[in-house]
């Protein structure tokens, strides 16, 4: 299936609905309101940060992700940080590749920016992006960082850029 990664901003209409898809998928793993993290769409934009959707070819959009960029500060982040967010795919797009070519695509833009490591908050009920992440060169973080860095659930990672 061709597919086309094309950079939006956090605020475009398909950023939103594929947001609202992965909110609802978060509140059915963890029985909670979804990741309550505070984001604005301004975090995303170049060159402190990027936002990416796969379409298929009909224009239907199937993944996503974006990086912000992050330094020192009260939750833990260290300066240089490039942190990843809102990682999905859509069910239906699942087992295609789509998450590790925006995940490489992501990396790639960090780097070029100037950011040393990317850094990712996830939960223990995501065995697929826990998976996708350590097959992908993450380690667990020394420190827990992000607004989740005091639940249980939350598991930190990192990789140097």
């Amino acid at each position: 299936m061709p597919v086309h990664v094309r950079t939006v901003t956090f605020a475009h209409p398909d950023a939103v609905r594929l947001n609202d898809r992965v909110q609802l998928e978060y509140a059915e793993r963890y029985g909670d309101e979804g990741d309550v993290t505070p984001l604005d769409p301004t975090m995303f934009e170049p060159p402190r940060g990027l936002y990416l959707i796969a379409y298929d070819e009909h224009g239907t959009p199937l993944a996503t992700g974006g990086w912000r960029s992050m330094d020192e500060n009260g939750e833990g982040y260290e300066n240089g940080d490039a942190e990843l967010k809102r990682m999905y795919v859509t069910p239906e797009a699942r087992g295609l590749g789509l998450a590790r070519r925006i995940l490489a695509a992501l990396e790639d833009d960090a780097k070029a920016a100037n950011r040393t490591r990317m850094v990712l908050e996830t939960g223990t009920k995501q065995p697929e992006a826990i998976a996708l992440y350590l097959s992908s060169g993450y380690t667990p973080a020394p420190a827990k960082f992000g607004h989740y860095r005091f639940d249980d659930l939350s598991l930190c990672y990192a990789k140097p850029l």
